[in-house]
């Protein structure tokens, strides 16, 4: 068995891999990462700075990744890293509770509180409790859901994806979707018989399955929009729909912004639908990425009454040893800190530039494809329309993906390495990041254009 000593750096990307391939389940700590939807060696990389991201083999590349959504402002952002040094200095954590703690949590219920064009004061979530992850914040929306209501059973909808815990890995997009497997063994039947999969944007199965299971429902989760089939938001006033008819039945609204929170606009999602018109009073919001700035943090936000059922003061049970973690929420503070209006204004410009150059390299090239926006979230499509759910998702040529990503990386851009992933831009993304980005779409395009599916 090959053995490597401690001491040694892993000199090539190969290399690393051949490394990571004797100790890790597939060579990776996240299924995505492994590059098997697209194939190759991934790429481990070492360092990353402001819009850039560098390899162990010293090739940097303009990323459009972004950790997948936490790096609003870029990477290693100087008063993200003060922010994160200082906390450092002062212990990585007690297990114990935090001034840090109450201070991200004022600052994340001040951002979902708005004023509306009629002077009411409304207010996304009255309180917040913090985890460690995104699945660990979903999981928790969903015990507490099920014991507010005392009912068993749980809506999502196809393709989306709110983590990996047993109640939500049917038809889950992201990395389920990627690596093309319905859902997960060691789910038992009895577990999954509890969730209730409909297709998204559809009104008539929202109708049809409260109709017949009404009284049963303890709630429905949905993406505030959908990132995790490639990109594709709600049709105007569907997630007031989904409010309206959960709490017609006495059912909660769940609504996932681990990955739109804090960036769609200040206040996610549920900011971008208050501007536009179309409000929606979602019972419990789950956060993540963003709001630890790179670390791992998380959170669950509602209103008091449903909050308060958590222990101590109630009979739902939730606890981490590392819920709150000092340094975590000093980097998220700093984070959310740092995007101020300038930010959120230059987020879809800096996304529209990209989408859109990428679209014009593909046409030229006679690519049949569309790029699908949510707020500055975008992914390209290789079919003549957007999706609207995800059947429609995974009804375009796939096989396009591979040699256009690869094509794309070796001329210095890194994408998601799945065509079921969102495409994220940060503040960093300058014209110069911009530019590159752009000259790759040429070769690229042409590579997808070249690109024939497989023979079966």
């Amino acid at each position: 068995m090959t053995r490597f000593l401690s001491g040694r750096t892993p000199a090539t990307n190969s290399e690393a891999f051949e490394r990571a391939l004797a100790v890790t389940p597939g060579g990776v700590n996240s299924p995505v990462r492994a590059f098997r939807s697209v194939g190759g060696t991934p790429v481990f990389l070492a360092s990353g700075r402001g819009p850039y991201v560098t390899d162990i083999e010293g090739t940097e590349y303009v990323d459009l990744v972004g950790q997948w959504g936490p790096a609003l402002l870029g990477h290693a952002h100087p008063d993200v890293i003060a922010a994160a040094h200082a906390a450092v200095d002062r212990g990585l954590g007690f297990g114990a509770a935090s001034t840090g703690e109450v201070e991200l949590a004022e600052l994340v219920i001040d951002r979902l509180t708005l004023t509306g064009p009629d002077g009411i004061e409304r207010r996304g979530i009255e309180k917040l409790r913090l985890v460690s992850t995104g699945t660990e914040a979903t999981m928790t929306a969903i015990r507490l859901a099920r014991g507010a209501t005392g009912r068993p059973l749980l809506v999502k909808f196809a393709g989306h994806y709110h983590g990996h815990s047993d109640s939500l890995l049917s038809e889950a997009g992201s990395g389920i979707a990627t690596l093309g497997i319905p859902g997960s063994a060691g789910i038992t039947a009895e577990t999954a018989a509890q969730t209730i999969v409909i297709p998204y944007n559809d009104e008539d199965a929202v109708a049809a399955v409260f109709a017949a299971h009404g009284d049963r429902i303890a709630a429905v989760i949905t993406e505030a929009a959908a990132a995790n089939m490639g990109v594709v938001p709600p049709k105007p006033g569907f997630n007031k729909l989904l409010a309206d008819t959960a709490h017609a039945h006495g059912a909660l609204l769940i609504s996932d912004e681990v990955m739109t929170g804090f960036r769609s606009t200040a206040a996610g999602w549920w900011g971008l639908e208050e501007r536009e018109g179309t409000p929606y009073d979602a019972d419990l919001t789950t956060f993540g990425k963003i709001i630890g700035g790179g670390l791992p943090l998380a959170g669950l936000g509602g209103r008091t009454e449903l909050l308060d059922l958590l222990a101590p003061l109630g009979p739902v049970y939730q606890a981490g040893t590392l819920s709150g973690n000092p340094v975590a929420v000093a980097t998220g503070a700093a984070m959310l800190g740092g995007a101020g209006p300038e930010v959120y204004e230059h987020l879809p410009r800096a996304a529209r530039a990209i989408g859109d150059g990428l679209s014009a390299a593909l046409t030229a090239e006679g690519v049949e494809h569309v790029v699908a926006w949510a707020g500055s979230q975008f992914s390209i499509f290789f079919r003549a329309d957007a999706p609207q759910n995800y059947a429609e998702a995974q009804d375009q040529a796939t096989w396009r993906f591979g040699p256009f990503f690869h094509a794309m990386l070796e001329h210095g851009v890194s994408l998601p390495p799945s065509v079921y992933e969102a495409w994220f831009v940060s503040a960093a993304h300058d014209d110069t990041a911009i530019g590159r980005v752009l000259a790759a779409a040429v070769p690229a395009a042409r590579a997808a254009a070249a690109a024939r599916p497989a023979v079966p």
